[in-house]
């Protein structure tokens, strides 16, 4: 099967950024199936632009890369605008590339236009992925105001999951949401992100200048993102709670000035932050540290989410404290992995950061079984990869 894949943000583990699509597609590409990924450069992906449209060939991946990059550090009209630039550009390829199935995966949604464009004008199936609910989740968090843009965007992303043969979420509560407002539940599936097990499975030690940085204390860590959406001020209030317990951030984002700022107005010698790394070099913080932690805002669109770092920590054997009310909620409180906390009451979540240290050693080997089991039972790439491929095969059908 030749499948076309129309994915703004592509990287693989020598970046900083999810490695979702690079993951699905070696492993189709080994399955025997050819693979095209037409795609741009985001500065934290590893991908880099050679001219304004160059091709390129990743583990037997075929990249159309086309120079209209994004980044979180944009304005919002600047991101706007190269996210609509690619989706114009890539209308040629989208339209011209051999393929069985065309795949759009989301977010932006402009992502959208040339899948639907292959699939009208060449009768190809369509395969729509939502990573992002947009544009819900931009109306949600105050970005998309003008009344006359959501109404135009909704229509959008109805008729674009009207004419998919199949929508792919990545998340149960995204799942839900959709058919919740819109219907479709005939076409609706579920693959989520998954746990990098090669990767995130090896136990790596920190090298003594590493150590050297926080000190031989026992750590938590935030791996990922310093973003508006993953409300990392948050963080820095619980860390004022924890001041005997070092806190990591390795990543980096907006508001990271922001955050280092406030760490020195509230004289906090417990936070590190060491800045974006490639994927591949995170794993011995994420090998060491005692918790994962993840936070973002506190609404129904955040609550959906499918947070890579989670699956990576499930997959390092790490219980994870996290602040969502969702889908992630219930499987932390079911499976008995971590510890959910209030994401409107910092000092609860240091108080869970508390009570794990005070576990014993039984009961935190229970925890950390518990997340490598997920990582294995519910979260493996190759069974998700496998999974996919069929949802696929069936929209080609």
């Amino acid at each position: 099967m030749n499948i076309l894949v129309i994915y703004q943000y592509f990287g693989t583990p020598l970046g900083s950024w999810s490695t979702r699509i690079y993951e699905l597609t070696k492993r189709w590409v080994k399955a025997g199936h050819k693979v095209t990924v037409i795609t741009s450069p985001y500065d934290k992906s590893d991908i880099k632009a050679d001219g304004f449209v160059s091709r390129q060939n990743i583990e037997g991946i075929n990249l159309i890369v086309i120079d209209s990059g994004d980044s979180n550090r944009l304005s919002k009209g600047i991101r706007a605008y190269r996210a609509l630039r690619f989706s114009l550009v890539s209308i040629y390829y989208a339209l011209k590339e051999p393929a069985d199935v065309v795949l759009s995966s989301s977010g932006p949604i402009t992502v959208a236009i040339p899948g639907l464009l292959r699939n009208k004008l060449r009768k190809t199936p369509f395969v729509f992925e939502v990573r992002d609910l947009w544009p819900l989740g931009g109306i949600v968090m105050g970005k998309i105001r003008n009344p006359l843009v959501k109404k135009v965007l909704s229509w959008f992303e109805k008729y674009t999951y009207k004419q998919a043969n199949s929508i792919v979420t990545c998340s149960i509560g995204q799942m839900e949401n959709i058919q919740n407002r819109l219907g479709f539940s005939e076409k609706l599936h579920v693959i989520p992100n998954a746990s990098d097990n090669e990767l995130f499975g090896q136990q790596i030690d920190l090298t003594k200048e590493q150590r050297l940085i926080i000190g031989d204390q026992p750590y938590v860590l935030h791996l990922g993102s310093l973003g508006f959406i993953h409300n990392c001020k948050y963080l820095i209030e619980v860390a004022r709670h924890i001041p005997g317990i070092p806190m990591v951030f390795v990543g980096d984002g907006a508001e990271r000035k922001d955050l280092e700022e406030l760490v020195e107005k509230y004289e906090l010698a417990n936070v590190f932050f060491l800045g974006q790394m490639p994927k591949k070099d995170t794993v011995a913080w994420m090998s060491n540290c005692e918790l994962s932690l993840f936070t973002t805002l506190d609404n129904i669109i955040q609550d959906t989410s499918s947070p890579n770092k989670v699956f990576d920590s499930f997959a390092s054997g790490k219980p994870v404290i996290q602040t969502t009310r969702g889908w992630i909620y219930h499987l932390i409180e079911h499976e008995h992995c971590g510890f959910n906390a209030d994401p409107q009451n910092p000092e609860d979540f240091a108080l869970k950061i508390e009570e794990y240290f005070k576990l014993g050693r039984d009961q935190k080997d229970k925890m950390s079984e518990a997340a490598k089991r997920l990582s294995q039972t519910q979260f493996d790439r190759v069974e998700l990869a496998n999974k996919y491929i069929a949802i696929i095969s069936n929209a080609n059908n």
